[in-house]
């Protein structure tokens, strides 16, 4: 049994005293100890290594004290495991020195074997799972199909992607093949995932608010939706789309546990476009965090007044700057803690 259960019983739709919070990126920069790792081993060293798994992601639970752990990995293992050959490079990002031009780079992919080629990931959920030993829950995660699909084809991150846009746009039957590549291999590996001992899973798509409202429901939500209808027979699923606020209502009608919302979104706009049928989960800015403790905690209490207290896990809109204080991290936590109406 977990002992800190809260997490869980919001996304089973329990009314409970207080909404749970955790951060998105919270395993990350911010943290001196993440750092002093960073130093040592390069990425995908730590995204490999089951024990530096465990250790950056048990380190916000320990050091911030959020109510759920997110496992230490990346979305772009997904491709890797596809063939789809990715560096990372640091404060530079994800960088594809053969990017996805042609029909004949999308016939190379292929859908790997998700227990071998990332059974490390399931290494990493094991030991996890022994270090919080019952504590909080674990969450699981994956890249959005159409976000995979971003930087598979642009070759690098961007502010609008519109090479990957362009491709869509001009082959959208060659997009479509690679989205469905994608959107099979992800339902392989979360369904292993959730094998493996993960809690529930969320689903980020970072990048599809580049797309049009129509386009949206073309190239992202429609293999969005799959992978939920696959995984929540097994588990609760969140789902979080940046910038797609226009999508809420058509995602409310689906199987997600929970819709996460960035802060460009209202809090009460959220609850009428989703008819207050879903859990919601945000949508602070990331960039309060920056702002004096006890602002912080003042506008912690002012977004849980707009969201409701019910129904509810409060988080970021997105993820947790890396030159945000730890101190400012933990009062964001600990104002979430501490809310009464």
């Amino acid at each position: 049994m977990i002992k800190n259960d809260l997490f869980l019983r919001i996304l089973k739709g329990e009314t409970t005293e207080r909404p749970a919070v955790w951060m998105m990126r919270q395993a990350g920069r911010y943290l001196p100890e993440f750092r002093a790792l960073r130093d040592k081993y390069d990425f995908f060293t730590r995204c490999r290594t089951p024990e530096l798994v465990a250790d950056i992601t048990t380190q916000p639970v320990d050091i911030v004290g959020v109510d759920a752990a997110i496992l230490f990995s990346d979305i772009l293992v997904v491709p890797q495991a596809m063939g789809i050959e990715i560096e990372m490079k640091e404060q530079v990002g994800p960088f594809l020195p053969h990017p996805i031009r042609s029909q004949a780079d999308i016939e190379k992919v292929h859908i790997p074997d998700v227990s071998h080629e990332l059974g490390y990931v399931m290494e990493g959920i094991r030991l996890t799972k022994e270090r919080l030993a019952d504590r909080v829950p674990l969450i699981g995660f994956a890249g959005a199909p159409w976000t995979i699909f971003c930087y598979a084809v642009e070759g690098k991150g961007s502010k609008n992607f519109d090479v990957a846009k362009s491709f869509a746009f001009s082959h959208p039957e060659w997009a479509h093949s690679l989205l469905q590549k994608i959107t099979d291999t992800t339902i392989a590996y979360l369904k292993e995932k959730v094998k493996a001992g993960v809690d529930a899973l969320q689903l980020f798509d970072s990048w599809g608010g580049v797309l049009a409202p129509d386009d949206y429901r073309t190239f992202s939500w429609q293999y969005l939706n799959q992978i939920v209808e696959a995984l929540a027979p097994f588990t609760k699923v969140i789902v979080f789309a940046k910038g797609c606020w226009y999508a809420l209502p058509e995602m409310a009608t689906s199987n997600v546990a929970a819709l996460g919302v960035d802060w460009t979104c209202a809090p009460e706009i959220a609850r009428e476009l989703t008819r207050g049928k879903k859990v919601l989960q945000g949508n602070f800015d990331p960039s309060r965090l920056l702002a004096p403790p006890a602002e912080i905690k003042q506008k912690v209490k002012e977004m849980i007044d707009a969201f409701g207290k019910d129904h509810y896990i409060a988080n970021l809109g997105h993820g947790i700057l890396p030159n945000v204080p730890v101190e400012n991290a933990i009062a964001f936590v600990e104002a979430v803690k501490s809310y009464r109406l």
